[in-house]
């Protein structure tokens, strides 16, 4: 563990005790901050509103809170270590030793005894599916990517017993390769002998492709004479054309859009549940991936009720709209769902675009090199969902207006078209600093990886998948030996690249718990210990940088760094304690870690009932 650093307190507060280097602008913006802070304290009290009042000690030096005796780890390079916080209007008032926190406390400073245990910036998840992870758990029929037939029908008899009458039964999540492991010669005849005329539409492990039956498919106007669309594609029985039940990327899509839309009343719900589960993980904020507008509305909705405590950044979503590769996307109507529901905590600044699928055996991905022959002996390089031509001028307009782009690009043919399109938007708007980023930015051609530091893009590592899985070796049972070269972290990391990562919940993972996450990166191991095996171990990065990513990366991918992801003066009061110092156990115990506390702008938004830590008025 580094030295922890007894000496510092950067702040308002540095001004009571001897010049300090080192606090440098920190110190002077957060006392400027500070004095705002009192002249309104000033004004409010009666007192007349001048510059010689704002900085008396009396007022400018009385925290909320502080919290003391902590190890805490702050992302600020200069202080990495303190003992303890104090806590003003939201914000950070001031970091250092206990000694020095404890002078701010007056008589009404709430003090929380931390016991030495470990505090730090709380986390973010930059690619996460939020709302359709809550909805599932509230709502759907939901079972392990793992499960057999058997225990899949077991499942379904349930949620058939328990839907309502007339409704569709939605979930998940069948592994990749589910139907290469079980002969299942008509997976929708399959589903028809449990759901009878009831429709169903079950995604895949990964969120792009679904499993339907007849009633689905009927439902959906997709009979033997539909064509497969741009884009995707309908597996279809030996014996003729009609569609098996299983379809992929676009013609997925096309199922999906016959699905009965969620109400308000569930989505309100579910962004509620979101709430709750983020700050149990420590996560006080999230990138939701590819927000429809309901979704944004909902928590937008829950924001203007002061009911969120979330810092969310919508990516608009324009899989529905985007149905031809040829097709400019519409700014207009994006800028109307930007402006119509931005909020305080919610920012809509955001796009997303997809420009692949997925490189299991799918085969969907846009890959440089043919994947590995099917059991038709065919090799195929997947699928651009975009034109490229279109695709830059989609980007170049986009930063035009302001919006950071996040892309899909599963693929190496993928990553490069997406930083081709990112380079011809710096040519067209050279001022501009808006960092656009490619998730799932796994496969990466050598010839491309300095270009991410080059042009400011993001590599965005998601999903949680950097380690030996099932759906790893789907991965390389489709693209070959390469899928054991995936995800070059250390080498971006090295070459000045920006990172963020993220769950893709409720993609892959079970949940949007970071901790596994956390440690795959530094193990490049299973966090869940099913296996011993590693992934490509030279490419793991240190636990500084791990935290780094999901802490000050994922703050800059909310277009929040100046405000979050470090607990420094002046940034506001954002950070979890948790029940270990990641610092002080092995690598492999770090996904056991529990959050005690969470706090967003100052607030206490989660506690553990096992946190132990002494709290009272002073």
């Amino acid at each position: 563990m580094a030295t922890m650093n007894h000496s510092v307190i950067c702040g308002p507060a540095a001004a009571l005790h001897r010049p300090i280097a080192g606090c440098g602008a920190i110190a002077g913006a957060a006392l400027a901050t500070l004095a705002a802070l009192a002249l309104a304290a000033a004004t409010l009290a009666g007192a007349a509103p001048a510059a010689s009042h704002a900085l008396k000690p009396r007022l400018a030096t009385i925290a909320d809170q502080i919290l003391i005796n902590g190890a805490v780890y702050t992302e600020n390079p200069a202080y990495p270590w303190a003992e303890a916080v104090a806590i003003l209007n939201e914000k950070t008032l001031a970091v250092g030793t206990t000694a020095k926190i404890r002078a701010l406390a007056g008589p009404r400073t709430r003090v929380t005894d931390l016991e030495g245990r470990m505090m730090m910036p709380g986390l973010i998840d930059d690619h996460v599916h939020a709302v359709q992870g809550a909805i599932g758990q509230l709502y759907d029929c939901i079972f392990a990517s793992s499960a057999t037939p058997e225990e899949i029908r077991k499942t379904l008899i349930g949620c058939v017993r328990n839907a309502p009458a007339g409704s569709w039964i939605n979930g998940g999540y069948w592994d990749s390769n589910f139907f290469k492991h079980h002969a299942i010669p008509s997976p929708r005849a399959w589903l028809d002998s449990v759901t009878g005329d009831r429709p169903l539409i079950w995604r895949d492990d990964t969120g792009h492709n679904v499993w339907v039956n007849s009633a689905a498919l009927k439902a959906a106007g997709v009979n033997s004479r539909t064509p497969d669309p741009p884009g995707g594609r309908f597996e279809r029985e030996a014996a003729g054309t009609m569609p098996t039940g299983v379809a992929y990327e676009a013609a997925a899509d096309l199922l999906q859009k016959a699905v009965t839309p969620r109400t308000p009343e569930q989505l309100s719900k579910a962004v509620a549940r979101v709430r709750e589960l983020a700050h149990n993980f420590g996560i006080i904020g999230l990138k939701e991936a590819d927000a429809t507008t309901p979704e944004i509305a909902a928590y937008t909705s829950a924001d203007l009720k002061g009911h969120l405590d979330l810092y969310v950044a919508a990516c608009i979503s324009t899989l529905q709209s985007q149905d031809r590769p040829d097709k400019i996307l519409d700014f207009n109507a994006i800028d109307k769902i930007h402006a119509t529901y931005r909020s305080a905590h919610v920012t809509t600044d955001f796009v997303k675009i997809y420009l692949d699928g997925v490189p299991t055996p799918a085969r969907t991905a846009a890959m440089i090199e043919p994947y590995v022959a099917d059991s038709k002996g065919n090799r195929v390089r997947g699928d651009f969902h975009v034109d490229p031509s279109v695709l830059a001028k989609d980007v170049v307009e986009l930063d035009r207006r302001g919006y950071t782009v996040k892309m899909h690009a599963a693929g190496d043919r993928a990553i490069r078209e997406g930083l081709d399109a990112i380079e011809a938007a710096r040519r067209a708007n050279p001022s501009g600093t808006l960092r656009h980023e490619l998730a799932h930015a796994g496969f990466i051609a050598p010839e491309d990886l300095p270009r991410f530091a080059k042009l400011h893009a993001v590599a965005d590592f998601s999903p949680v998948i950097w380690y030996p899985s099932p759906i790893i070796d789907a991965v390389i049972e489709a693209v070959g030996e390469r899928g054991r070269h995936y995800w070059p972290m250390r080498t971006l990391a090295a070459s000045g690249a920006a990172m963020a990562a993220g769950s893709d919940w409720p993609s892959v993972v079970p949940t949007m718990d970071p901790w596994g996450g956390i440690e795959a990166l530094v193990t490049r191991s299973d966090p869940y210990h099913a296996s011993t095996k590693t992934l490509w171990l030279e490419e793991s990065v240190d636990l500084a940088t791990a935290l780094k990513i999901y802490t000050l990366g994922g703050a800059a991918g909310l277009k929040r760094e100046s405000q979050t992801g470090s607990i420094v003066a002046g940034k506001s009061a954002d950070f979890i304690v948790l029940d270990r110092n990641l610092f002080k156990i092995p690598p492999s115990q770090i996904t056991n870690t529990r959050v005690l506390m969470t706090y967003f702008q100052g607030k206490l938004v989660y506690r553990s009932k096992a946190t132990g830590t002494g709290d009272r008025a002073n």
